[in-house]
């Protein structure tokens, strides 16, 4: 039979059976002297059982293993760590789906999710307190607030265990602590005011002060026994330094460096 024979006899495609002749998965058999490849009932058992192993999701080079003569392991442990890496794999997304709810349920109790993205379930109490805080101000919201809500929904996502655990206990203090977030719209409002001063502005000290006040003193005393970014190696540091002030006035960013300075040093 033909090789289109061949792939629908064995429900794949001439494409398919090509380019199991490529990777070696399937002999190709000699060409007649009409050029065509003429294959037979052994072909077509062959392909068959190719296709078999790869609808149960083992990848080609495993089924080359299966299939070759001197396989270093038999089909059933092939099929056994397939199985346990489908058990694997039906976690992980069980895991994935429970989050997805959750994120599903709190966008329907308060409307929506925050723009910055998906992020704990910790962190997004605090920007609802941010989003209350914000709605009872005279004006609009601060620039330094939305600026470090992006940067807290950046460590939130970074993967760095020491930090994260730094800014979670953090923010169990903030939000224990009363009058601490409207204490941080005062120093956000502060620091936008320093947009055009000099980096010597007496402003910028206390802008710097404003700052570590409307963090909670347990919080503070998280963040600097924490091991977050302000514990971390030289490089680590100087990273999350650069991306608090990056694009700040040069007073802003000076007010930041003290800041971070007094609470990583734990000062009130």
């Amino acid at each position: 039979m033909r090789i289109g024979e061949l792939a629908a006899l064995a429900g794949v495609s001439t494409r398919t059976v090509r380019h199991y002749h490529h990777v070696g998965l399937l002999p190709e058999p000699e060409r007649r002297a009409n050029g065509y490849r003429e294959y037979g009932l052994r072909d077509a058992v062959a392909l068959a059982r190719v296709r078999r192993l790869t609808e149960l999701g083992i990848g080609l080079d495993e089924v080359r293993d299966v299939l070759a003569d001197d396989a270093g392991r038999e089909l059933r442990d092939v099929l056994a760590e397939l199985d346990a890496d489908l058990a694997r794999q039906e976690a992980a997304i069980r895991e994935r789906r429970a989050r997805l709810a959750a994120l599903l349920r709190r966008a329907d109790e308060v409307g929506g999710l925050p723009e910055e993205g998906p992020v704990s379930e910790q962190l997004a109490d605090l920007f609802g307190e941010m989003a209350r805080a914000s709605a009872a101000l005279p004006g609009p919201e601060p620039a330094m607030a939305a600026r470090e809500r992006e940067l807290l929904a950046l460590l939130d996502a970074s993967g760095d265990d020491r930090a994260q655990g730094a800014m979670a206990a953090a923010l169990r203090e903030m939000f224990t602590a009363p009058g601490s977030m409207e204490r941080a719209y005062v120093a956000y409002g502060l620091l936008d005011a320093l947009a055009g001063a000099a980096v010597d502005d007496p402003r910028v000290a206390q802008a710097a002060r404003a700052m570590v006040e409307s963090v909670p003193e347990g919080a503070v005393a998280a963040i600097a026994a924490g091991a977050g970014p302000m514990e971390g190696s030289g490089r680590e540091a100087e990273v999350w330094t650069e991306l608090l002030v990056r694009e700040l006035a040069p007073a802003q960013a000076e007010a930041m460096r003290m800041a971070m300075r007094m609470i990583g040093e734990g000062a009130r």
